[in-house]
Protein backbone atom coordinates (compact mmCIF):
# COMPACT_ATOMS: atom_id res chain seq x y z
CA UNK A 1 0.00 0.00 0.00
CA UNK A 2 1.81 3.48 -1.34
CA UNK A 3 1.53 5.95 1.55
CA UNK A 4 -0.83 7.97 -0.50
CA UNK A 5 -3.60 5.49 -0.02
CA UNK A 6 -2.22 4.78 3.22
CA UNK A 7 -3.39 8.70 3.86
CA UNK A 8 -6.67 8.88 2.34
CA UNK A 9 -7.74 5.88 4.39
CA UNK A 10 -6.83 6.88 7.44
CA UNK A 11 -4.46 3.82 8.22
CA UNK A 12 -4.19 3.24 12.05
CA UNK A 13 -0.65 2.03 11.40
CA UNK A 14 0.18 5.21 9.62
CA UNK A 15 1.36 8.46 11.38
CA UNK A 16 -1.39 10.55 9.36
CA UNK A 17 -3.77 13.39 10.48
CA UNK A 18 -7.13 12.02 11.15
CA UNK A 19 -6.23 8.62 12.20
CA UNK A 20 -7.95 8.74 15.00
CA UNK A 21 -11.14 7.34 15.37
CA UNK A 22 -13.32 9.94 16.94
CA UNK A 23 -12.69 12.41 14.00
CA UNK A 24 -14.46 10.03 11.63
CA UNK A 25 -18.14 10.86 10.93
CA UNK A 26 -21.33 8.69 9.97
CA UNK A 27 -22.93 10.56 6.78
CA UNK A 28 -26.31 9.49 7.12
CA UNK A 29 -27.20 11.75 4.53
CA UNK A 30 -25.18 10.33 1.74
CA UNK A 31 -27.67 8.96 -0.48
CA UNK A 32 -29.53 11.86 -0.66
CA UNK A 33 -28.83 14.60 -2.64
CA UNK A 34 -27.02 17.83 -2.10
CA UNK A 35 -29.52 20.27 -1.97
CA UNK A 36 -28.87 22.18 1.70
CA UNK A 37 -25.32 22.67 0.65
CA UNK A 38 -24.92 24.84 -2.32
CA UNK A 39 -21.71 26.36 -2.02
CA UNK A 40 -20.43 22.59 -2.06
CA UNK A 41 -18.74 23.13 1.86
CA UNK A 42 -16.80 20.60 2.81
CA UNK A 43 -15.15 19.05 6.52
CA UNK A 44 -11.22 19.05 6.64
CA UNK A 45 -9.81 16.81 9.47
CA UNK A 46 -6.19 17.38 10.88
CA UNK A 47 -4.07 15.73 13.81
CA UNK A 48 -4.34 16.83 17.65
CA UNK A 49 -8.51 16.50 16.84
CA UNK A 50 -8.65 19.53 14.81
CA UNK A 51 -11.04 20.08 12.06
CA UNK A 52 -12.21 23.41 9.85
CA UNK A 53 -14.18 23.67 7.20
CA UNK A 54 -13.51 25.38 3.70
CA UNK A 55 -15.21 26.21 0.51
CA UNK A 56 -14.83 23.88 -2.41
CA UNK A 57 -14.28 27.00 -4.92
CA UNK A 58 -12.58 25.16 -7.78
CA UNK A 59 -15.44 22.38 -7.76
CA UNK A 60 -13.57 19.65 -7.20
CA UNK A 61 -15.25 15.99 -7.07
CA UNK A 62 -14.27 15.60 -3.81
CA UNK A 63 -14.87 12.62 -1.49
CA UNK A 64 -14.30 11.27 1.66
CA UNK A 65 -10.84 10.19 2.40
CA UNK A 66 -9.45 12.86 -0.38
CA UNK A 67 -5.84 14.54 0.90
CA UNK A 68 -6.19 17.90 -0.15
CA UNK A 69 -4.57 21.31 0.34
CA UNK A 70 -6.39 24.11 1.68
CA UNK A 71 -6.12 27.65 2.78
CA UNK A 72 -4.05 28.70 5.59
CA UNK A 73 -2.38 31.54 7.18
CA UNK A 74 0.33 31.60 6.15
CA UNK A 75 0.94 29.41 3.26
CA UNK A 76 -1.40 26.12 2.68
CA UNK A 77 -1.93 23.28 4.87
CA UNK A 78 -2.64 19.72 3.99
CA UNK A 79 -5.69 17.85 5.35
CA UNK A 80 -7.88 14.82 4.83
CA UNK A 81 -11.61 15.16 3.96
CA UNK A 82 -13.57 13.50 6.48
CA UNK A 83 -17.34 14.89 5.24
CA UNK A 84 -19.67 16.08 2.08
CA UNK A 85 -22.99 16.94 1.31
CA UNK A 86 -25.43 18.54 3.53
CA UNK A 87 -24.41 16.74 6.72
CA UNK A 88 -21.74 19.52 6.53
CA UNK A 89 -24.05 22.31 7.49
CA UNK A 90 -25.10 20.38 10.93
CA UNK A 91 -21.44 19.64 12.24
CA UNK A 92 -21.00 23.40 11.25
CA UNK A 93 -22.86 24.24 14.01
CA UNK A 94 -21.56 22.30 16.81
CA UNK A 95 -17.55 22.98 15.66
CA UNK A 96 -15.68 26.25 16.04
CA UNK A 97 -15.82 27.45 12.29
CA UNK A 98 -12.41 29.60 10.78
CA UNK A 99 -13.51 32.53 8.89
CA UNK A 100 -11.28 35.39 6.77
CA UNK A 101 -12.83 38.47 6.37
CA UNK A 102 -16.75 37.19 7.14
CA UNK A 103 -15.99 34.10 4.64
CA UNK A 104 -14.62 30.82 4.54
CA UNK A 105 -11.30 29.66 3.75
CA UNK A 106 -10.79 27.70 0.58
CA UNK A 107 -10.07 24.16 -1.07
CA UNK A 108 -6.86 24.66 -3.46
CA UNK A 109 -6.56 21.42 -4.80
CA UNK A 110 -6.07 17.84 -4.01
CA UNK A 111 -2.73 16.87 -2.94
CA UNK A 112 -0.03 16.22 -5.01
CA UNK A 113 2.64 13.67 -4.60
CA UNK A 114 5.35 16.64 -3.72
CA UNK A 115 2.80 17.83 -1.22
CA UNK A 116 2.49 14.33 0.67
CA UNK A 117 5.70 13.83 0.68
CA UNK A 118 6.54 17.54 2.26
CA UNK A 119 3.82 17.00 4.34
CA UNK A 120 5.48 13.20 5.86
CA UNK A 121 8.75 14.81 6.31
CA UNK A 122 7.00 17.46 8.21
CA UNK A 123 5.08 15.48 10.66
CA UNK A 124 8.53 13.46 10.65
CA UNK A 125 10.23 16.54 12.29
CA UNK A 126 7.35 16.79 14.91
CA UNK A 127 9.01 14.29 17.81
CA UNK A 128 12.20 15.87 18.06
CA UNK A 129 11.10 19.18 18.01
CA UNK A 130 8.58 18.60 20.99
CA UNK A 131 11.75 16.98 23.02
CA UNK A 132 13.81 20.06 22.25
CA UNK A 133 10.52 22.32 22.68
CA UNK A 134 10.75 20.95 26.59
CA UNK A 135 14.42 21.27 26.94
CA UNK A 136 14.05 25.19 26.48
CA UNK A 137 11.11 25.60 28.76
CA UNK A 138 13.07 24.30 31.11
CA UNK A 139 16.00 25.94 30.52
CA UNK A 140 13.92 29.13 31.08
CA UNK A 141 12.61 28.15 34.09
CA UNK A 142 8.71 28.13 32.68
CA UNK A 143 6.12 26.65 34.54
CA UNK A 144 4.41 24.53 31.64
CA UNK A 145 4.85 21.42 29.83
CA UNK A 146 4.53 20.81 25.76
CA UNK A 147 2.21 18.78 25.20
CA UNK A 148 2.53 17.95 21.29
CA UNK A 149 3.89 20.10 18.53
CA UNK A 150 1.52 20.23 15.05
CA UNK A 151 4.18 21.24 11.56
CA UNK A 152 2.09 23.14 9.07
CA UNK A 153 1.69 20.81 5.54
CA UNK A 154 4.31 23.66 3.98
CA UNK A 155 7.00 23.84 7.11
CA UNK A 156 6.46 27.13 7.70
CA UNK A 157 4.35 27.07 10.66
CA UNK A 158 4.47 24.71 13.88
CA UNK A 159 1.60 24.79 16.79
CA UNK A 160 3.24 24.21 19.97
CA UNK A 161 0.27 22.91 22.53
CA UNK A 162 1.00 23.26 26.18
CA UNK A 163 -0.24 22.36 29.33
CA UNK A 164 -0.31 25.52 31.88
CA UNK A 165 -1.79 25.74 35.49
CA UNK A 166 -1.24 29.40 35.66
CA UNK A 167 -0.54 32.34 33.10
CA UNK A 168 2.48 32.27 31.76
CA UNK A 169 4.91 34.78 29.83
CA UNK A 170 6.40 32.97 26.93
CA UNK A 171 7.76 36.16 25.14
CA UNK A 172 11.15 35.00 25.52
CA UNK A 173 10.25 31.44 24.80
CA UNK A 174 8.72 32.29 21.34
CA UNK A 175 12.28 33.90 20.60
CA UNK A 176 14.22 31.15 21.05
CA UNK A 177 11.62 28.77 19.62
CA UNK A 178 12.22 30.71 16.65
CA UNK A 179 15.40 31.09 16.51
CA UNK A 180 15.91 27.22 16.90
CA UNK A 181 13.50 25.76 14.41
CA UNK A 182 13.47 28.74 12.04
CA UNK A 183 9.69 28.68 11.54
CA UNK A 184 6.71 30.65 12.62
CA UNK A 185 5.16 29.98 15.81
CA UNK A 186 2.02 29.94 17.65
CA UNK A 187 0.85 28.71 21.28
CA UNK A 188 -1.86 27.01 21.84
CA UNK A 189 -3.06 26.13 25.07
CA UNK A 190 -4.99 22.75 25.84
CA UNK A 191 -6.49 20.98 29.59
CA UNK A 192 -5.56 17.75 30.99
CA UNK A 193 -8.28 15.77 29.57
CA UNK A 194 -7.31 16.71 25.50
CA UNK A 195 -3.75 15.80 26.31
CA UNK A 196 -5.48 12.62 28.16
CA UNK A 197 -7.40 12.05 24.57
CA UNK A 198 -4.19 12.80 22.66
CA UNK A 199 -1.97 10.23 24.59
CA UNK A 200 -4.59 7.45 24.94
CA UNK A 201 -4.92 4.78 27.42
CA UNK A 202 -7.03 1.78 28.60
CA UNK A 203 -9.15 2.37 30.88
CA UNK A 204 -10.10 0.91 34.60
CA UNK A 205 -12.87 -0.71 32.83
CA UNK A 206 -11.03 -2.20 30.41
CA UNK A 207 -11.60 -0.03 27.29
CA UNK A 208 -9.95 2.11 25.76
CA UNK A 209 -10.04 5.80 26.43
CA UNK A 210 -13.25 7.61 25.50
CA UNK A 211 -11.38 10.82 25.29
CA UNK A 212 -9.52 9.54 23.02
CA UNK A 213 -12.13 6.91 21.11
CA UNK A 214 -15.35 8.98 20.76
CA UNK A 215 -15.79 12.08 22.91
CA UNK A 216 -15.00 15.25 21.00
CA UNK A 217 -17.02 18.02 23.31
CA UNK A 218 -15.87 17.72 26.96
CA UNK A 219 -18.75 18.60 29.56
CA UNK A 220 -17.55 19.55 33.05
CA UNK A 221 -18.32 16.58 36.00
CA UNK A 222 -18.57 17.78 39.93
CA UNK A 223 -18.90 15.81 42.49
CA UNK A 224 -22.19 16.02 42.74
CA UNK A 225 -22.52 13.32 40.08
CA UNK A 226 -20.93 10.86 42.67
CA UNK A 227 -23.38 12.08 45.43
CA UNK A 228 -26.60 11.28 43.53
CA UNK A 229 -25.68 8.14 42.33
CA UNK A 230 -24.18 7.40 46.09
CA UNK A 231 -20.75 6.82 45.29
CA UNK A 232 -17.77 6.68 47.96
CA UNK A 233 -16.19 10.26 47.34
CA UNK A 234 -12.78 8.77 47.22
CA UNK A 235 -10.49 10.69 44.77
CA UNK A 236 -8.32 7.61 43.77
CA UNK A 237 -11.49 5.82 42.33
CA UNK A 238 -13.50 8.98 41.08
CA UNK A 239 -10.20 10.62 38.97
CA UNK A 240 -9.30 9.20 35.55
CA UNK A 241 -5.52 8.94 34.05
CA UNK A 242 -5.65 12.59 33.45
CA UNK A 243 -6.28 13.39 36.96
CA UNK A 244 -9.28 14.90 36.43
CA UNK A 245 -13.28 13.50 37.77
CA UNK A 246 -14.08 10.74 35.18
CA UNK A 247 -16.07 11.83 32.40
CA UNK A 248 -18.62 8.69 32.89
CA UNK A 249 -19.91 9.48 35.84
CA UNK A 250 -21.94 11.77 33.73
CA UNK A 251 -23.55 9.13 31.81
CA UNK A 252 -26.19 7.80 34.19
CA UNK A 253 -26.53 10.75 36.45
CA UNK A 254 -29.93 11.72 33.81
CA UNK A 255 -31.23 8.70 35.02
CA UNK A 256 -30.24 8.50 38.87
CA UNK A 257 -31.68 12.64 39.14
CA UNK A 258 -35.28 11.63 37.24
CA UNK A 259 -35.74 8.55 39.75
CA UNK A 260 -35.34 10.41 42.58
CA UNK A 261 -37.44 12.93 42.09
CA UNK A 262 -40.06 12.27 44.61
CA UNK A 263 -37.40 11.15 46.91
CA UNK A 264 -37.85 12.84 51.07
CA UNK A 265 -34.92 14.21 52.05
CA UNK A 266 -32.37 12.09 53.86
CA UNK A 267 -31.23 14.08 56.74
CA UNK A 268 -34.21 13.81 58.92
CA UNK A 269 -34.34 11.02 61.62
CA UNK A 270 -37.19 9.12 61.65
CA UNK A 271 -38.46 8.84 65.06
CA UNK A 272 -39.90 5.54 66.71
CA UNK A 273 -41.21 4.78 70.28
CA UNK A 274 -38.11 2.77 70.77
CA UNK A 275 -35.44 5.37 69.73
CA UNK A 276 -34.02 7.70 66.31
CA UNK A 277 -33.34 6.03 63.33
CA UNK A 278 -30.68 7.87 61.04
CA UNK A 279 -29.73 7.52 57.19
CA UNK A 280 -27.55 4.77 56.39
CA UNK A 281 -27.30 4.58 52.23
CA UNK A 282 -29.81 4.41 49.60
CA UNK A 283 -30.50 1.83 46.81
CA UNK A 284 -32.42 4.22 44.30
CA UNK A 285 -33.92 1.82 41.62
CA UNK A 286 -35.32 -0.33 43.85
CA UNK A 287 -36.69 3.02 46.22
CA UNK A 288 -35.31 1.55 49.39
CA UNK A 289 -34.10 3.64 52.38
CA UNK A 290 -31.54 1.92 54.58
CA UNK A 291 -31.62 3.28 58.44
CA UNK A 292 -29.93 2.22 61.23
CA UNK A 293 -30.68 2.81 65.00
CA UNK A 294 -29.11 6.22 66.80
CA UNK A 295 -26.36 5.72 68.86
CA UNK A 296 -26.02 3.76 72.43
CA UNK A 297 -29.41 1.84 70.74
CA UNK A 298 -29.33 -1.48 70.18
CA UNK A 299 -30.60 -3.15 66.57
CA UNK A 300 -29.33 -3.93 63.05
CA UNK A 301 -30.07 -2.22 59.71
CA UNK A 302 -33.54 -1.83 58.43
CA UNK A 303 -34.78 -1.50 54.87
CA UNK A 304 -37.55 0.99 53.91
CA UNK A 305 -39.67 2.21 50.85
CA UNK A 306 -39.68 5.67 49.96
CA UNK A 307 -42.90 5.76 50.36
CA UNK A 308 -42.85 4.32 53.91
CA UNK A 309 -40.59 7.05 54.70
CA UNK A 310 -42.46 9.42 53.31
CA UNK A 311 -45.59 8.49 55.28
CA UNK A 312 -43.41 8.27 58.59
CA UNK A 313 -42.14 12.02 57.81
CA UNK A 314 -45.85 12.93 57.52
CA UNK A 315 -46.22 11.61 60.79
CA UNK A 316 -43.46 12.79 62.80
CA UNK A 317 -44.16 16.59 61.96
CA UNK A 318 -47.52 16.24 62.95
CA UNK A 319 -46.18 14.85 66.45
CA UNK A 320 -46.93 11.06 66.20
CA UNK A 321 -44.32 8.53 66.41
CA UNK A 322 -44.70 4.88 65.11
CA UNK A 323 -44.31 1.94 67.31
CA UNK A 324 -41.27 0.43 65.30
CA UNK A 325 -39.47 0.30 62.40
CA UNK A 326 -39.54 -3.30 60.39
CA UNK A 327 -37.57 -4.53 57.57
CA UNK A 328 -38.65 -5.07 54.17
CA UNK A 329 -38.45 -7.72 52.61
CA UNK A 330 -35.47 -7.35 49.95
CA UNK A 331 -35.62 -9.16 46.57
CA UNK A 332 -32.28 -11.24 45.84
CA UNK A 333 -31.37 -12.10 42.82
CA UNK A 334 -30.90 -15.59 41.99
CA UNK A 335 -27.77 -16.69 40.37
CA UNK A 336 -28.66 -18.26 36.59
CA UNK A 337 -27.85 -22.13 36.22
CA UNK A 338 -25.56 -22.63 33.65
CA UNK A 339 -27.22 -25.76 31.24
CA UNK A 340 -23.69 -26.33 29.58
CA UNK A 341 -20.24 -27.18 30.75
CA UNK A 342 -18.32 -23.63 31.92
CA UNK A 343 -14.96 -24.69 30.45
CA UNK A 344 -13.64 -20.97 31.07
CA UNK A 345 -14.10 -20.49 34.87
CA UNK A 346 -13.29 -24.11 35.51
CA UNK A 347 -9.21 -23.29 36.52
CA UNK A 348 -9.15 -20.67 39.62
CA UNK A 349 -6.46 -18.22 39.27
CA UNK A 350 -5.35 -19.29 42.69
CA UNK A 351 -4.94 -22.69 42.23
CA UNK A 352 -1.27 -22.86 43.15
CA UNK A 353 -1.64 -20.51 46.12
CA UNK A 354 -3.44 -23.72 48.24
CA UNK A 355 -1.20 -25.81 49.68
CA UNK A 356 -1.97 -29.42 48.18
CA UNK A 357 -1.59 -32.44 50.48
CA UNK A 358 0.97 -34.34 48.82
CA UNK A 359 3.17 -31.07 49.44
CA UNK A 360 2.05 -31.93 53.21
CA UNK A 361 2.89 -35.49 53.09
CA UNK A 362 6.29 -34.58 51.61
CA UNK A 363 6.92 -32.22 54.89
CA UNK A 364 5.46 -34.48 57.17
CA UNK A 365 8.55 -37.10 55.88
CA UNK A 366 10.96 -34.69 56.09
CA UNK A 367 10.46 -34.06 59.71
CA UNK A 368 13.36 -35.23 62.07
CA UNK A 369 12.73 -37.92 64.13
CA UNK A 370 12.40 -36.80 68.10
CA UNK A 371 14.89 -37.66 70.67
CA UNK A 372 13.61 -41.17 72.32
CA UNK A 373 16.28 -41.46 74.78
CA UNK A 374 14.97 -38.69 76.16
CA UNK A 375 11.22 -39.64 76.51
CA UNK A 376 11.22 -43.08 78.32
CA UNK A 377 7.37 -42.77 78.30
CA UNK A 378 7.66 -43.55 74.29
CA UNK A 379 6.15 -46.69 73.51
CA UNK A 380 8.57 -49.06 71.29
CA UNK A 381 5.60 -49.48 68.97
CA UNK A 382 7.11 -46.17 67.56
CA UNK A 383 10.62 -47.54 67.33
CA UNK A 384 11.84 -48.36 63.61
CA UNK A 385 12.48 -52.31 63.56
CA UNK A 386 15.85 -53.55 63.67
CA UNK A 387 17.90 -55.94 61.18
CA UNK A 388 17.59 -56.76 57.95
CA UNK A 389 15.37 -54.40 55.64
CA UNK A 390 14.08 -58.01 53.68
CA UNK A 391 12.75 -59.32 57.20
CA UNK A 392 10.87 -55.70 58.21
CA UNK A 393 7.33 -56.07 59.18
CA UNK A 394 7.87 -59.97 59.73
CA UNK A 395 8.05 -62.01 62.82
CA UNK A 396 11.58 -63.19 63.96
CA UNK A 397 12.26 -67.18 64.00
CA UNK A 398 14.31 -68.09 67.39
CA UNK A 399 17.79 -69.45 66.33
CA UNK A 400 18.46 -72.86 67.05
CA UNK A 401 21.07 -73.78 69.69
Amino acid sequence: MSSQEKLARGCPSSTVAGSTAKLDVFNWLKDVPNILNPDDIVEVRFKNTRKDYYRNVNGLKLKEGDVVAVEANPGHDIGVVSLVGDLVLKQMNRHKVTYVDGELRKVYRKAKPVDIQKWEEAMALEHDTMLKARKIAEDLRLDMKIGDVEYQGDKTKAIFYYIADERVDFRQLIKVYAETFRIRIEMRQIGARQEAGRIGGIGPCGRELCCSSWITNFVSVTTNAARYQEISLNPQKLAGQCGKLKCCLNYELDSYIDAQKDFPPNNIPLETEKGNYNFLKADIFKRLYWYAPAEHQPGGQVAISVDKVKEIIRLNKAGKKVPQLTSEPVAVEQAEVLDYHKVVGQDSLDRFDKPSSSRNRRKKKRRKPSNRSNNPSSSSSNQKPSGNSKNHGKPRKPRKR
